[in-house]
């Protein structure tokens, strides 16, 4: 089962141990792990990552390893793909609330209503 979804900084300070990463956020990761459960990466997490390689904002290993991550056995982590059910629950989301589209991305998996993991922890009310 997915536990929550974790944005893009959650996803890459977590991989680095970085203690930019709340311990709210962390404790939540593990927690989800220690109980069987997975965190969410959405596909739209991939892109970004490569797009802020590309600009230099993040290092190239950032990358490498979410994916080893995510092809790990036991990963606490499973990508959500983007698809035609996230598009269509992206209109439920305010955008008042979550002004932007890659977070927006994040925050519609439309079978997860009230998951959303940032790199803060909060969990926002979103509809499905």
């Amino acid at each position: 089962m997915v536990g929550g979804i974790a944005d893009t900084h959650a996803v890459i300070w977590y991989t680095f141990s970085d203690s930019r990463l709340s311990s709210n956020a962390r404790s939540f990761i593990t927690s989800a792990n220690l109980n069987g459960d997975h965190i969410g990466v959405s596909s739209i997490t991939l892109i970004e990552m490569v797009y802020l390689i590309e600009k230099g904002r993040i290092a190239a290993e950032s990358f490498t390893r979410l994916v080893t991550a995510l092809e790990a056995p036991q990963s606490e982590f499973v990508e959500i793909p983007v698809d035609l059910r996230t598009a269509r629950a992206l209109s439920q989301i305010d955008v008042a609330q979550i002004p932007d589209m890659p977070d927006r991305l994040i925050a519609a998996p439309p079978w997860c209503p009230m998951c959303r993991l940032s790199a803060g922890m909060r969990k926002s009310s979103i509809p499905g």
